[in-house]
C-alpha cells in the first residue's frame, strides 16, 4: 500500500512514518520544514520519498497523489502567539493548505484520508471529561484554523463521498517534539529548561491538568482509524486520564518558579475517549510515568532548544495576554 503523510517530517508524522513503515506501506513525505526537522527522518533515509512542498499552493506535489491508498494530513502551523501575530499564514496552511490536500485526495480516488485535528477547538469545555458533543469555542486563530480545516473535511466527506475522518488530540508528548524558537507546549520547555539546569516556569499556580497522550498511542490511533469502515466522523484521541503540571515536575525532576496564569487557557484538559474505544477499538497503552521516563532517555534531542525563562516568557507572551485578556 502507499500513503502519503503530510508534515511526515514533524513530532507526530515522523512517528506515523515509523509505524506505517513498519506495516510494509511505501511512504511519500510532504512536508516544507516550517515545524518539521528532516533529522526527524535520518533513520529511514531510502525508506521514505521525501517531498519539500509548500501545500498552501496546488504545485507539483499533487503528481505524488496518483496510486495513494491512504492520506494522513497533519501539516500544519501550530502555536497561540504566532496564530495571533500572523492570522494569514495559518489560514494560508491549516485552511488552504487542507483544501488543496481534499481536492487532490478526491481527485485521484484516495481509499482513506484521515485528518489531525485538535482538541483546542473546545477551547475552554464545560464538562470533563469532554465529548465530541461538545460546544466548539476556539480561542485563537491556531484553535480556529483547525477547526475550520476539520469542517472542510468533514464536509467532503458528505459531499464528495471522501472515506474521511478526523482525530482531535490532546496535549501530545513524546521524543521529536518540536524546538523551534516559538513559545509553546509545556514538555519542550520543560526539558530544556532541565538540560540548563534552569528551574522549571510553572504556569498559575501548577494545579492545571492536562491530558497528556504518549505520541506512540497517538500513531496508533491514525492506524485504526485508517483500517475503520467509519465515514464523516469525529474522535478524541487522549489518555484516558489527567494529570497536574506539578505532577508532571514532580515527575521530572527539578526546581521551579510560577509564572502568571494565562487567559484563554482551561485549567483541565481531560477526553471523553469513550467513542473511539468502541468504534475504532483503540486505547492508549502508555501512561505518564512510563512515557516521562521515555522521553528523560531522549532528552539530549532538546539540547538546542531555546531554554525559557520568567523574563522572556513575558516578553514573548505580551500579544496573549494583549488579545485574549479582558480589556
Amino acid at each position: 500500500m502507499k500513503s502519503i503523510v503530510t508534515g511526515g517530517a514533524g513530532f507526530i508524522g515522523s512517528h506515523l512514518v515509523d509505524s506505517l513503515l513498519a506495516l510494509g506501506h511505501k511512504v511519500v513525505v510532504l512536508d516544507n520544514y516550517s515545524t518539521g526537522r528532516p533529522e526527524n527522518l535520518d533513520h529511514v533515509r531510502g525508506r521514505v520519498e521525501l517531498v519539500e512542498c509548500d501545500l498552501g499552493t496546488q504545485d507539483d506535489w499533487l503528481s505524488h497523489f496518483q496510486g495513494t491508498d491512504w492520506v494522513f494530513h497533519l501539516a500544519a502551523l501550530a502555536d497561540i502567539v504566532p496564530s495571533i501575530q500572523q492570522p494569514q499564514a495559518y489560514f494560508r496552511a491549516n485552511v488552504d493548505g487542507t483544501f488543496n490536500v481534499l481536492q487532490a485526495s478526491v481527485a485521484t480516488g484516495v481509499k482513506r484520508f484521515v485528518y489531525a485535528a485538535s482538541s483546542s477547538c473546545y477551547g475552554i469545555p464545560d464538562n470533563y471529561p469532554t465529548p465530541e458533543t461538545a460546544e466548539i469555542r476556539p480561542q485563537y486563530p491556531y484553535a480556529l484554523t483547525k477547526r475550520l480545516g476539520e469542517e472542510l473535511v468533514l464536509h467532503w466527506a458528505q459531499v464528495y463521498k471522501l472515506s474521511a475522518v478526523s482525530l482531535r488530540f490532546f496535549n501530545v508528548y513524546g521524543p521529536r517534539s518540536r524546538t523551534s524558537g516559538t513559545y509553546g507546549a509545556v514538555f519542550g520547555v520543560f526539558l530544556a529548561q532541565k538540560l540548563a539546569s534552569q528551574p522549571f516556569t510553572i504556569v498559575g499556580d501548577g494545579t492545571q491538568t492536562r491530558d497528556f497522550t504518549y505520541v506512540s498511542d497517538i500513531a496508533e490511533s491514525f492506524l485504526a482509524a485508517a483500517k475503520s469502515d467509519r465515514v464523516g466522523e469525529v474522535y478524541n484521541i487522549g489518555s484516558d486520564g489527567t494529570v497536574s503540571v506539578n505532577r508532571l515536575v514532580e515527575l521530572l525532576g527539578g526546581d521551579h518558579v510560577f509564572i502568571p496564569k494565562r487567559p484563554g487557557e482551561p485549567d483541565c484538559t481531560f477526553a471523553d475517549i469513550t467513542k473511539a474505544r468502541n468504534e475504532l477499538g483503540w486505547r492508549p497503552k502508555v501512561s505518564i510515568e512510563q512515557g516521562v521516563a521515555n522521553v528523560l532517555e531522549n532528552i539530549e534531542y532538546w539540547r538546542k532548544a531555546p531554554v525559557w525563562t520568567p523574563k522572556s516568557i513575558e516578553e514573548a507572551t505580551q500579544d496573549w495576554f494583549k488579545y485574549l485578556g479582558k480589556s
